[in-house]
């Protein structure tokens, strides 16, 4: 039955689950140490870039952000410093048109996209040399994560453990929890950052997106219904929304694997608790801290708790 207590408690100047979001992804500065890049050319003819920070070690963590973040996202670079600390090779990877360059294809990513990873998976085993392969993701990365883990049987006995943190993995539960009034800040950033790619793209592909009126998406249901499903072979955004949850895949999950969600999160309604799934499972684990916002978890000045809670179960 592995529904595991949390101690965790943020610190007491940043109280509620608003200032815990918003905190971290304002404030926190850390170094860029994936630095080595690699185009990782596709079998559909798309590319990712891939960037990495190695020194031949026995054990790689293989990174995934949220939602129109990429690789440099302060939370993907702490737990990649906290992981190189410990003893990790690392590897952050950039969704299709999140590396700073427009993808090749009409299609970008979307949080049901676990063939990416898949690909990525793949190509870290044939050019790395770690006997353990562990994934950790936030957020969207962490629901492409746990569907993964699900969907399939791990491709190699190297893929060793998984830890995820802030996960809707019951995308039609966030999305109308993100599209509550108290939550308008982050929907409307959302919007925005996809609103821009969008009209970046759409010169590439004349004729098959249409952008006219898109000012007046103001939702998830709505961006998703008219871009994110048709886009990606979804027949709309309860179709999409139902096969790219990760919640559905966590009973067929096979190796040890964490989901971290805070009670306090934002983003999160309460289908995003899967507490009859970690009950009975041997291998699914769901840990639900009283604090941490949405990928937040504040810790000392130079770990999160999350990168240490991550480290821990990592290795055991």
């Amino acid at each position: 039955m592995p529904l595991l207590e949390s101690a965790y408690r943020a610190p007491a100047y940043l109280p509620g689950g608003h200032l815990q979001t918003i905190h971290p992804a304002l404030f926190r500065r850390m170094p860029f140490i994936t630095t080595r890049r690699e185009r990782l050319e596709l079998p559909d003819g798309d590319f990712l870039d891939l960037d990495w920070s190695t020194q031949g070690r026995e054990r790689l963590a293989i990174l995934s952000h949220g939602l129109e973040a990429d690789s440099k996202a302060p939370y993907i670079q702490g737990m990649a410093t906290a992981l190189q600390r410990r003893g990790w090779d690392v590897l952050a990877w950039n969704y299709r048109g999140c590396s700073g360059e427009l993808n090749r294809l009409l299609p970008f990513y979307h949080s049901g996209a676990s063939h990416d990873l898949h690909e990525v998976v793949l190509h870290a085993l044939r050019v790395h040399p770690a006997a353990r392969i562990d994934l950790v993701g936030f957020s969207l990365g962490g629901n492409m994560t746990l569907k993964y883990l699900g969907e399939r049987a791990p491709v190699s006995p190297r893929l060793h453990r998984a830890v995820a943190f802030s996960v809707p993995c019951d995308l039609a539960c966030s999305s109308r929890r993100l599209s509550t009034r108290t939550n308008r800040v982050y929907m409307d950033r959302f919007l925005r950052s996809l609103r821009r790619k969008l009209a970046e793209k759409q010169p590439h592909f004349p004729g098959e997106i249409d952008l006219t009126g898109i000012g007046g998406v103001r939702n998830f249901r709505q961006f998703d219904d008219r871009f994110t499903a048709p886009l990606h072979g979804f027949r709309d955004a309860a179709d999409y929304w139902a096969r790219a949850s990760s919640r559905p895949f966590m009973p067929r999950i096979t190796i040890p694997a964490l989901l971290v969600n805070a009670a306090n999160d934002p983003f999160l309604g309460p289908g995003c608790f899967p507490r009859e799934e970690a009950e009975a499972s041997r291998t699914f684990h769901l840990e639900i801290p009283a604090d941490g916002g949405h990928c937040g978890f504040s810790g000392g000045p130079d770990e999160y708790w999350s990168e240490r809670r991550a480290a821990e179960f990592l290795s055991t």
